[in-house]
């Protein structure tokens, strides 16, 4: 006699519970940046336990830690923006530094100095981030949310701006409007010495390659960009399954204020050149009307704890084209396709 059924089918339900349980395929790759940094005193000696606060300029987001023995600090997982960094302890002024700018995935270094004084004393700092990061060795160049915004673009194709970073050369279609050209022309760049559509792109940390010969699936739309990073040479070994190099997109977010853009590009006939072949043949510039538009909108759902983003993009094309066509003279024609003659209708009878 068989199993009875009962016992069959908790079976396949232990079965199908162990297999859930089987690790899946997992994506280590992140936007997201880190600030680190040492505090010291007047003479240079660390300071430990002194207690550390960032927060994010934007949202309020804040985060507190203690330094360690060494005077250390880390804060890691931070969304690209804007920051304040906070410093104190009992018998030292109160440090205050901002704005810090936190790309995506960089590791900013902000050492601090404490100066012996009342915490109701207050050091507040104004400088640039330091472009220099020693806490890893990639290379690499970040396209900064204004050059996103506001280089112009064919057909407002993101991607083209990474032909703005050192070591990157633009193949076959590449440079042209996505919308129309072929999908395998999206990626075609070569970065670092590589071979073009072998690297990597990712969006808020997910790929957008997919198995088939690695084609980028997705060009997202310009205003939608806050910055990207493209790195070429020497990665971190959280990156995988590329030849050549890395780029890495982040979008914009929601802030506490409300902020949004609304757009038109048009491009018509009017300002177009007709072809040298129509002007002689007599034929007019051919019907061209372009229109890319698109609005976007950010703001907070609930003050200090929820944010939302999104982005809107639309194209329409309207293009003629004409043909110019070479026939052959009567003097060219043979003799039996000349209308007056007549031999050879005898000549087949």
């Amino acid at each position: 006699m068989g199993r009875p059924i009962r016992s069959q089918f908790s079976g396949w339900v232990l079965a199908a519970v162990a297999l859930c349980g089987l690790p899946a395929a997992a994506f280590g790759q992140t936007f997201y940046g880190s600030v680190v940094g040492t505090v010291t005193d007047a003479t240079g000696a660390v300071v430990p336990e002194v207690s550390v606060t960032l927060t994010n300029i934007g949202t309020a987001e804040r985060r507190t830690m203690q330094t360690d023995a060494g005077g250390n600090y880390l804060f890691v997982n931070l969304v690209p923006g804007r920051y304040r960094l906070e410093m104190q302890k009992e018998g030292f002024k109160r440090f205050t530094r901002e704005p810090i700018v936190v790309e995506v995935q960089a590791a900013v270094r902000i050492d601090a100095a404490l100066e012996v004084g009342e915490v109701t004393q207050t050091v507040e700092v104004r400088a640039e981030t330091p472009l220099m990061q020693t806490e890893n060795a990639s290379l690499g160049q970040v396209v900064e949310a204004r050059k996103v915004l506001e280089m112009p673009l064919n057909g407002r194709n993101v991607l083209n701006l990474v032909t703005l970073v050192p070591g990157v050369v633009p193949q076959g279609q590449s440079m042209q409007n996505p919308t129309g050209t072929n999908p395998f022309a999206w990626g075609n760049y070569q970065i670092g010495g590589g071979q073009a559509n072998q690297s990597a792109a990712y969006l808020d940390g997910g790929p957008v390659n997919v198995s088939y010969i690695n084609l980028t699936a997705l060009v997202p739309t310009q205003d939608s960009i806050q910055e990207f990073r493209v790195q070429t040479n020497n990665l971190g070994a959280e990156f995988g399954r590329f030849a050549g190099g890395v780029v890495n997109l982040t979008t914009k977010s929601g802030t506490n204020s409300f902020h949004g853009t609304a757009y038109e590009f048009l491009r018509n006939k009017a300002l177009n050149a007709n072809t040298f072949f129509n002007n002689r043949a007599g034929i007019e510039r051919p019907a061209f009307t372009q229109n890319q538009f698109g609005a976007n909108l950010g703001g907070p759902i609930v003050r200090d704890k929820l944010f939302f983003f999104g982005s809107y993009e639309g194209f329409r094309l309207r293009q003629g084209q004409s043909f110019t066509y070479t026939v052959p003279t009567e003097a060219m024609r043979p003799t039996c396709a000349r209308p007056a003659a007549r031999s050879c209708r005898s000549m087949t009878r």
